[in-house]
């Protein structure tokens, strides 16, 4: 006898409003939004569509040492995004470039971090709880949970005041799953309870390798082996991004522990820009996913709202000029004075940095007036 699905999907891939049954304890989450709210979710996917278009065009033509995609990922983000409240603090890997602009951060910021100019990118809590990227993997899982910890201690959290109850949210990856850090993480935050919503995106590649070789179970299921919920979701419906988030740091706000969330989605391009997918990549694969595009999707679930025509025109228009603003930007980037390396690594002045400086004082002074 044929089971039910245990994705959790609203809209179908044609984008009409078709909940699973996995979906029921979550619609009412949907009742917070409203029109305008799914108007500025459309509004972000398009937008970082084309900055992440605009951003690889600069790595290829020598403006950035590195690019990192996120085509095809951007309903997962936006709707996990939209979930977070202000208090909340956000752990990112490396991709989540719409969850960042959506908590207050300029995206040149991610621009100057992966052209190398800058030590980390930004202040987190000058960017709305935006943690910092983080490039060796899974690292930010224990990150988060550590402060996920220190909220508990500080009486941040379950105090039954949602206004102010704070909870952490960190994204990683399938790839990143493997890792021990995202291992020991979620041992620790289900021996503690810490709250905190684990955002798996499983966008099917840890680079090269399948997730079918890293797991031969759906990571969601994962979540009960160490004691805490885990929910699927249709990683390229960000209603359901929304709502399953949503849910779940509710119930961490609350005290009731933390809870994992497999968003299954796809990475459209390539892992970096320095990776070329096609060397291992069914093409029939990436073309089942393509036409399961998370912005069509969400397109077409707008028009049959009657969202009007001028408004989808003009968030392309909008889009194309918030990408020509970021280019401009990005190409007036200058390299810091190189004391900058000194500066931040200890909040009061050490005599072995000072000595450290001085010694590149010296030595970068040794070829004045030499030959060239």
């Amino acid at each position: 006898m044929p089971t039910a699905s245990p994705t959790v999907r609203l809209l179908s891939p044609e984008g009409v409003f078709a909940p699973s049954e996995s979906a029921a304890e979550f619609l009412p989450y949907l009742d917070r939004l409203t029109e305008a709210d799914y108007r500025r979710f459309y509004r972000d996917m398009v937008v970082v569509r084309r900055f992440d278009t605009e951003a690889a065009n600069l790595q290829r033509q020598g403006q950035l040492a590195l690019w990192v995609p996120s085509h095809g990922q951007e309903a997962a983000q936006v709707g996990s995004a939209y979930a977070t409240r202000p208090q909340d603090h956000v752990f990112p890997s490396y991709r989540e470039h719409v969850v960042g602009m959506i908590r207050g951060l300029d995206p040149v910021d991610i621009l100057r971090m992966l052209r190398g100019v800058t030590l980390g990118g930004w202040t987190p809590e000058d960017h709305g709880n935006f943690h910092l990227y983080t490039l060796v993997l899974a690292s930010q899982t224990l990150h988060a949970t550590g402060y996920a910890m220190g909220m508990q201690l500080d009486g941040a959290t379950a105090t039954g005041n949602p206004e102010t109850d704070q909870a952490v949210i960190v994204y990683y990856g399938d790839g990143a799953s493997s890792q021990g850090d995202a291992n020991e993480a979620l041992v620790f935050a289900a021996s503690y309870q810490t709250p905190q919503v684990f955002f798996l995106q499983n966008n099917h590649w840890a680079i090269s390798v399948p997730v079918t070789r890293q797991s031969r179970t759906p990571l969601y299921l994962r979540a009960g082996g160490f004691g805490m919920p885990g929910t699927q979701i249709d990683g390229n419906d960000v209603l359901a991004s929304y709502a399953v988030t949503a849910k779940h740091l509710d119930d961490a706000r609350a005290g009731h522990g933390p809870a994992l969330i497999e968003a299954l989605t796809y990475r459209v391009g390539a892992h970096t820009t320095a990776d070329d997918p096609t060397k291992y990549r069914d093409p029939e694969q990436l073309a089942y996913w393509v036409a399961r595009d998370p912005i069509v999707r969400f397109r077409s679930y707008l028009q049959g709202l009657g969202v009007e025509q001028e408004f989808l025109d003009a968030v392309d228009v909008e889009a194309d000029d918030y990408a020509a603003d970021v280019r401009r930007r990005a190409l007036d980037i200058h390299s810091p004075d190189r004391t900058v390396i000194f500066d931040n690594v200890y909040a009061e002045p050490h005599p072995l940095i000072q000595e450290q400086q001085a010694w590149l004082d010296g030595y970068e002074a040794s070829f004045e007036g030499g030959d060239a």
